[in-house]
């Protein structure tokens, strides 16, 4: 039997196994899949092999820790240096990145879609402003402070802390920092954040399972938002893919992740 985990800080709140075991169980795949909880960065190497995993997904905060513990890199994260899937490849620990097709995924139905903010310049932050860049949409980000906005600047996005962030006109904000995860705090500053939805149509939070301060926010004006759910999802369809080397058909993988979420 094949095991997977997903490894993140904090982990108990993810719905991966869910997803994945229902997948496995339904069709049959001998695989299990489990949580780990993983505090110190340095120690993913050492700890996936230790548990003789065939695979993993990673999640906050470790997503650019894992593309440094890879022995190779594949595909969009080998251009974005982060990494969200591992897999045990004859011994050899290979990165791939599901997050940014896995949000494009999310947000089919919202409609013209040309500037977006991101808010927050961690790993997830930087897949998805790799991505809608390629998709030729402007992107801007915010973050706390300017100490990690230069990857952003030389990739061509707008950058801003808040302190000099100016409010422009935007088709969508996206919080992808951990803000409101495991407690009731926002993403910025509510002054901030308040100026800012008053200029978007439409706000996505990379949390799932709850509402978030953000969202709350984003409500109480009746903008259309979004968590993360689908986010996990398409980026679950496209590890599940990798997980079972393509074995199981993407449509096959869908149809059993969605139904995990009424579980």
């Amino acid at each position: 039997m094949k095991l997977f985990s997903i490894f993140g800080d904090p982990v108990s709140h993810s719905r991966s196994p869910l997803m994945h075991n229902s997948v496995f169980k339904k069709l049959g795949y001998k695989a299990c899949y489990t949580r780990t909880h993983l505090i110190d960065s340095t120690k993913l190497k050492e700890i996936f092999f230790k548990l003789h995993l065939d695979g993993a997904n990673v999640t906050v905060p470790h997503k650019e820790a894992a593309y440094i513990a890879c022995d190779e890199v594949r595909g969009f994260a080998k251009k974005v240096g982060v990494v969200n899937t591992l897999i045990n490849e004859n011994g050899r620990l290979i990165g791939y990145n599901t997050d940014a097709d896995g949000f494009l995924y999310s947000i089919n139905e919202f409609q013209d879609i040309n500037n977006i903010l991101i808010i927050g310049a961690g790993g997830t932050a930087k897949a998805l402003a790799m991505k809608f860049l390629e998709e030729n949409i402007k992107i801007s980000i915010l973050n706390r402070s300017e100490n990690r906005l230069q990857y952003f600047s030389e990739i061509g996005c707008k950058t801003s802390n808040w302190e000099n962030f100016q409010t422009k006109e935007y088709d969508l904000v996206v919080n992808t920092t951990s803000a409101g995860l495991k407690d009731e705090e926002l993403p910025a500053p509510k002054e901030l954040l308040e100026d800012i939805l008053k200029h978007t149509n439409y706000v996505a939070d990379a949390i799932y399972g709850k509402l978030t301060p953000f969202l709350k926010m984003a409500k109480e004006k009746n903008i259309t938002y979004k968590d993360g759910a689908d986010m996990l999802l398409g980026q679950g369809i496209l590890a599940n893919e990798l997980f079972t080397n393509f074995q199981i058909s993407k449509e096959e993988i869908k149809k059993y992740m969605q139904k995990s979420f009424a579980l």
